[in-house]
């Protein structure tokens, strides 16, 4: 049997709702289209379709397979376009993790006019701070913000990252301003989650100092966002990416402490699984991203 033209007429059914109109469109009769249905379904040895004399609907399998079915063809045209070196309008499916903060306050920005200029792309974009499994989830690439990336992964730099310490004029007031990174220990704290440093922050002046400073937060918290909030809310001091931050030091609403000291650059990266197989649409995808924020 002919897969991929099997596939095709499934894909087309489920989406016309009827053989009539999958063959008028491909140009052939519906006996020729129920054919190939049948030769799929005895393929896979599932059934993928429920016929009545009024409607088609897919079964549970059939829901199941639609997707993969989908996304193979996806994949099958983007292969075809390379070959053909069409590989500037790449088509298909693009899986993209970000972390959410980044994704909501950056990444959203920047989609739109991806999307413009590649038109051809879907995107199913995972936001979460949790560091997917590149391979596991299905993952085309993700965007990590580390002092380096894993290792274990092909990584492209897009942009620094800088860190700010900062807490509210209102907690600042209440408990004072600490004048070096030790004070931190006696002072209330919102800490990240997912920091690498844990709740050991390393902070480093201009004359190449370091001072780790132990501190014992009152809340951890896995985004950003939330502790961000409260900090404006004078719930304590944090150490956050300065797109999470500059809104709120702009406006005064939260203010820079330490201002001689960092917990250095981190890095904004993209991350995939194999440079041998990098497809168009995960290259297109992050040479965009260098382009308007490296």
């Amino acid at each position: 049997m002919d897969i991929v033209r099997s596939m095709e007429a499934f894909v087309a059914l489920a989406a016309a709702g009827s053989f009539v109109a999958v063959a008028d469109k491909q140009g052939t009769s519906t006996a020729a289209v129920s054919r190939l249905i049948a030769a799929l379904e005895a393929h896979l040895g599932v059934r993928l379709l429920h016929r009545t004399t009024r409607r088609l609907s897919l079964t549970e399998a059939g829901g199941q397979f639609l997707e993969r079915a989908e996304q193979i063809l996806a994949d099958l045209r983007e292969a075809e376009a390379v070959v053909g070196r069409q590989a500037a309008n790449p088509v298909g499916l693009l899986r993209v993790s970000a972390p959410l903060s980044f994704g909501i306050t950056v990444l959203g920005a920047l989609l739109p006019e991806f999307r413009r200029r590649f038109p051809g792309l879907r995107l199913d974009i995972d936001l979460s701070d949790r560091v997917a499994d590149l391979a596991h989830d299905g993952v085309d690439v993700a965007i990590r913000i580390a002092r380096a990336p894993s290792p274990n992964l092909i990584a492209r730099r897009i942009a620094p990252i800088p860190i700010v310490t900062c807490a509210s004029p209102g907690y600042l007031k209440a408990r004072g301003h600490p004048a070096h990174p030790s004070a931190l220990s006696a002072h209330e704290t919102l800490s990240y989650s997912y920091l690498s440093s844990g709740d050991t922050w390393t902070f480093r002046n201009a004359a190449g100092d370091t001072a780790a400073v132990r501190i014992r937060p009152n809340v951890h918290a896995t985004n950003g966002d939330l502790l961000r909030r409260m900090a404006v809310e004078d719930a304590g001091i944090i150490v956050q990416p300065d797109f999470i931050v500059q809104d709120d030091l702009a406006t005064g609403r939260l203010v820079q402490i330490l201002p001689d000291w960092t917990l250095g650059t981190f890095g904004l990266y993209a991350v995939y699984l194999s440079r041998r197989q990098l497809s168009a649409k995960v290259r297109v995808f992050i040479d965009y991203l260098v382009e308007v924020l490296g």
